[in-house]
């Protein structure tokens, strides 16, 4: 068993830890699997450009960003801001856990675009959870504000990252399914599927205390 390849795990978590660039970082990350794998430089880069080609979603964004930039013009955030404030018993943790939960279960069920940071958390998630932290335990300093929307931004990718791979037909189960298969083991779909779910429950309950241990937080720091 060649280890090497896996270089390109510890290329991400040391890339992130420095904060350098994303992109730099995962690219540099695929571009060393690929080589420490034994590929040639060349088919690395024809293979990242190919599922660049055909995965991009450009035209999608241009048409999003213009909707969301009206409707947070004309008011948006205010109103998701007066939904929360008017609901009885609504706090920060309650309301991020029930979004990652919702989260989860409709990526696993193949709608992971229901969501999302520009149509959802920017919108919504993150004014609704600002103002129901406000509501619970009172003004708060702007760095804790900042970190309320850090949150919600997490939960959107941590629910939509450990739920879309129960869903058997997405694209990220059909590429192990290929390595897999590749290394002469042939697995269904659903097989890893299925092996994906306790993995979800896992995640759903790890955040899930991040958040609540974080609004319990906001309270001692607001008191």
């Amino acid at each position: 068993m060649n280890y090497w390849p896996l270089a390109g795990i510890a290329i991400v978590v040391l890339g992130f830890a420095l904060r350098f660039n994303p992109l730099l970082v995962v690219v540099s990350a695929a571009l060393a699997t690929g080589v420490l794998a034994g590929l040639d430089l060349v088919a690395v880069i024809e293979a990242l450009g190919k599922a660049f080609n055909d995965n991009r979603y450009i035209s999608v964004t241009w048409i999003i960003l213009p909707v969301i930039g009206l409707l947070e013009r004309y008011g948006l955030q205010q109103r998701a801001r007066a939904v929360i404030e008017g609901m009885r018993g609504a706090t920060m943790g309650k309301l991020l856990v029930v979004y990652l939960a919702f989260r989860q279960i409709t990526a696993a069920i193949g709608m992971k675009d229901i969501g999302g940071h520009p149509q959802a958390v920017r919108p919504l998630v993150a004014p609704m959870a600002e103002a129901a932290a406000v509501k619970t335990h009172g003004d708060l300093p702007e760095a804790e504000r900042e970190k309320v929307k850090a949150m919600s931004a997490a939960t959107d990718n941590i629910g939509l990252f450990f739920g879309e791979d129960i869903f058997f037909a997405i694209a990220s189960i059909l590429l192990i399914q290929g390595v897999f298969e590749s290394a002469g083991y042939p697995l269904t779909p659903l097989q890893l599927s299925v092996w994906a779910i306790p993995t979800a429950i896992c995640a759903f309950v790890i955040h899930g205390s991040r958040i609540l241990a974080m609004d319990r937080r906001l309270g001692r720091i607001a008191r």
